[in-house]
C-alpha cells in the first residue's frame, strides 16, 4: 500500500510513541527518513536511529530509539512535532526569513539545495528550501 505522505507519517508514529512513554519506535525506512532522524539526533531530540534490511519484503526499516529526560517523570525531549510542508500545500521560504520555532527552543528542518538541514544551519549558509517540520 502506497503513503501519500511518508514524512507525515514518521511524524506521527513519533509523536505517538512519545505519548505512551515508548522506549523503539520502528517504520519503513527511506533516505529522507533516515537524515531527518540525523537531524532530530544532532540536536538532541532522539538517543539513536538505526537502518536494517526488511525482515519481509525490499526495503529497509528505520528504528528511532526515543530520549527522555528527567529521573522521575520521564519527560519526551520531544514536546512537539508538527508538518509544516504537505503534499496539498507546500510551503518554501527565503534564506533571509527563516522563521524561529519558539524563539530559537525549537528547530525548523528545510529542505535545500544542500540537502537537509536546520533552520540555523540554513541561515548561516544562506539557502532557503521547504519547511519540513517543526520540532520543540
Amino acid at each position: 500500500m502506497s503513503m501519500t505522505d511518508p514524512i507525515a507519517d514518521m511524524l506521527t508514529r513519533i509523536r505517538n510513541a512519545t505519548r505512551v512513554r515508548h522506549e523503539v519506535v520502528r517504520m519503513p525506512g527511506s533516505k529522507i527518513k533516515t537524515e531527518l532522524a540525523r537531524i532530530l539526533q544532532e540536536e538532541g531530540y532522539i538517543d539513536s536511529f538505526a537502518v536494517a534490511p526488511a525482515a519481509a519484503g525490499p526495503g529497509t526499516v528505520l528504528e528511532i530509539q526515543l530520549r527522555y529526560v528527567g529521573s522521575r517523570r520521564r519527560d519526551s525531549a520531544i514536546n512537539g512535532i508538527t508538518r509544516v510542508s504537505k503534499p496539498g500545500l507546500r510551503v518554501y521560504t527565503q534564506a533571509a526569513s527563516i522563521q524561529r520555532v519558539f524563539g530559537g527552543m525549537g528547530v525548523a528542518v528545510l529542505s535545500t539545495s544542500h540537502g537537509l538541514m536546520t533552520d540555523r544551519d540554513a541561515r548561516k549558509a544562506g539557502v532557503g528550501g521547504e519547511v519540513i517540520c517543526h520540532v520543540w
